[in-house]
């Protein structure tokens, strides 16, 4: 039985992989609707953000149709852009989304943000965070090793298509050509 009538998933979702789906799942587990937050909604064509928040969304609704079927309908994704003022952040979370009442995370400063605003917050069991995390992925893109295995099947062809590695690689060449390294 949900204890939360909404909680917010904050996340960048560079792409998005498993460890977002168990996070969200954990969500649902604890609440009858999850708000995911695609953060850094500006960013876009960087190493840290290589996708924009367009692709995001359109992968991350495809891989959670799949993976959560029916619970699919539970699920709110919005768009967030960065404000740069943590004390502020949830506030302007609250400006934006949907009524929540706290959120899940695993970054200890989101968690400290949501207690300090009185809101519920709620750290999920970390689905292998040795393997499965954006930087490690993206790493993994750029150095032309396996980087799906953490990525769900049904987002891996649109990967492709959107060229997620050689953007990664290309990115990171320029960023070299222009240190002049």
């Amino acid at each position: 039985m949900a204890v939360y009538g909404r909680l917010v998933v904050p996340g960048r979702f560079q792409p998005p992989h498993y460890g977002h789906i168990s996070t969200i799942k954990y969500a649902l587990e604890h609440a009858e609707e999850a708000i995911v937050a695609i953060g850094s909604a500006q960013e876009s064509f960087t190493f840290k953000n290589p996708l924009t928040a367009g692709e995001r969304i359109v992968l991350l609704r495809k891989a959670l149709k799949s993976e959560l079927g029916s619970d699919y309908d539970r699920i709110y994704i919005v768009p967030v852009v960065d404000i740069q003022m943590h004390k502020l952040w949830v506030q302007h979370l609250k400006a934006l989304l949907p009524p929540f009442e706290g959120v899940v995370s695993g970054n200890e400063l989101v968690l400290i943000l949501f207690e300090d605003a009185g809101l519920a917050a709620l750290r999920p069991p970390m689905y292998k965070p040795e393997i499965c995390n954006g930087t490690l992925i993206r790493k993994l893109a750029l150095n032309g090793k396996a980087w799906w295995e953490c990525v769900p099947e049904s987002i891996r062809e649109d990967l492709e298509t959107i060229g997620f590695a050689s953007r990664i690689k290309r990115i990171a060449r320029g960023n070299l050509e222009a240190s002049g390294d």
